[in-house]
């Protein structure tokens, strides 16, 4: 038990990028209803998740976390959430192929509802309005009474999160994720693209492996493994009223968890050691992740290491880096030589998308070539320093959107109007996000190839 720790000691502290809800005693009422509700995810998985997450931090897995910016409450459906898995189960199948190494999937879904925003403040028209926070804070239009920070929207939050929790498990054990469906999992619009078809000649090769294996006796009915995948969530844990109601003591080891997801996230706006966000994160037990920007220091990244990770256990702690495509070189060597030298176990994880944004036509857009070159220099540098490039942390959707540019399809500047729907930041498309697996594939096949070579010669 962490000291002088309870799920509530966070009030006492400082915090940022929390809304000034005007009704007081209607957010109490609320968090204290949630707290009586039924929890979203179960102790027992989140130490699953940190057991795979271990194997990772020890360089025999890889993360692979991916999902929407923020979820909204207007496009909430069966087929957004399948459309969705169906992609990720491509990016994982891929990537599995590629490393031959377990792939540890982790969903940004049932959950992240809430965004930090750089100013409390949004102009149109010399009009100034309260920014959008997440459709679990305030609404998207652009009108004084849907940025009025309501907390009966967090009630909707968990009833959408319990939802589609129900259809991802249903999904993940029910035989959709059976590897017999590798060829099922094609979405319509990618088909036709040049990942449809690379796509398609993997598919085909693990068929031919299914083939070979059910003909001496291993099959999808006898093996649980090859029709049934574990499946996790995870979101930014900002808004810290919402997630104290959902942390539960867990009946079996008497430790606090946060029941409102597998695994939370603290964003780089929100790490100051002493203050709210950190202090709640330090006395759950699930798996947490920490986004690490271009100003974290390497002292400041140990000290935050040591508060939220004090027993150094394997697969508690994700780092997820996110500085850039022209700042990675400068930023992560440091912090990785501060973490070795210490002995610390953490997961590295490469956020590609949130240092890479830039404004095209009026739309904030990113750049594939961007993306994919920080990848690429996480990759590279991980190599270079011996360690482990743990896992990669994406924005994405199922949806053929139109939100960042390039990939094999070329999304251009003048292509960015025609299907941009993001409540927030730019998602890859399926199509681009399985382009990035491809790549990303072959980039660890790279790496396996030169260990194994090295060992042998």
């Amino acid at each position: 038990m962490a000291q002088n720790w309870t799920p509530s000691s966070w009030r006492q502290k400082p915090i940022q990028q929390v809304p000034d809800f005007p009704d007081k005693a209607a957010l109490a009422e609320t968090e204290a209803q949630l707290a009586s509700y039924p929890p979203l995810v179960f102790a027992g998985e989140a130490r699953r998740l940190k057991a795979h997450l271990a194997n990772v931090a020890e360089g025999n897995g890889f993360l692979l976390q991916g999902g929407d910016c923020a979820e909204s409450f207007a496009e909430h459906g069966a087929d957004t959430i399948r459309d969705f898995f169906r992609a990720f189960l491509q990016m994982a199948v891929v990537l599995t192929f590629g490393a031959q190494l377990p792939v540890v999937k982790v969903g940004r879904i049932a959950g992240q509802f809430a965004k930090p925003r750089s100013s409390n403040i949004e102009t149109q028209n010399g009009i100034s309005l309260p920014s959008y926070r997440g459709d679990i804070i305030n609404g998207i239009d652009f009108t004084e009474e849907a940025r009025i920070p309501n907390p009966e929207r967090q009630m909707m939050a968990y009833r959408q999160s319990a939802a589609t929790l129900n259809l991802l498990r249903a999904f993940a054990m029910g035989g959709y994720a059976n590897l017999e469906n590798v060829q099922k999992w094609m979405l319509g619009f990618v088909k036709d693209s040049p990942q449809g078809e690379r796509y398609r000649k993997l598919a085909d090769r693990i068929g031919e492996t299914m083939d070979f294996m059910r003909a001496i006796g291993i099959t999808a009915e006898s093996n649980a493994s090859l029709r049934e995948t574990d499946f996790f969530t995870i979101h930014e844990a900002l808004l810290l009223g919402y997630e104290a109601a959902f942390t539960r003591v867990d009946s079996t080891t008497g430790d606090w968890y946060a029941t409102s997801g597998h695994m939370l996230w603290i964003g780089d706006r929100t790490r100051q050691a002493d203050h709210a966000h950190v202090e709640y994160f330090r006395g759950i037990k699930n798996p947490i992740g920490l986004k690490c920007g271009p100003s974290l220091q390497a002292d400041d990244l140990l000290n935050l290491i040591d508060i939220l990770n004090p027993q150094n256990e394997a697969g508690r702690l994700t780092l997820i880096c996110r500085f850039g495509h022209d700042k990675v070189a400068d930023n992560l060597p440091r912090l990785i030589h501060a973490v070795e030298k210490e002995g610390r176990k953490v997961v590295w994880s490469c956020d590609p998308m949130h240092g890479n944004t830039i404004t095209l036509n009026n739309y904030k857009t990113r750049p594939f070539e961007r993306i994919l070159s920080e990848v690429e220099s996480f990759f590279q540098i991980h190599r270079a320093e011996g360690t482990h490039p743990g896992g990669i942390h994406i924005e994405m959707t199922g949806k053929d959107v139109t939100e960042c540019t390039g990939g094999a399809r070329a999304v251009g500047a003048e292509d960015l109007q025609d299907r941009y729907h993001t409540h927030c930041d730019p998602r890859l498309n399926a199509d681009q996000a399985l382009e990035l697996a491809f790549l990303l594939a072959e980039r660890m096949k790279g790496g396996r190839d030169e260990k194994r070579m090295r060992a042998h010669g």
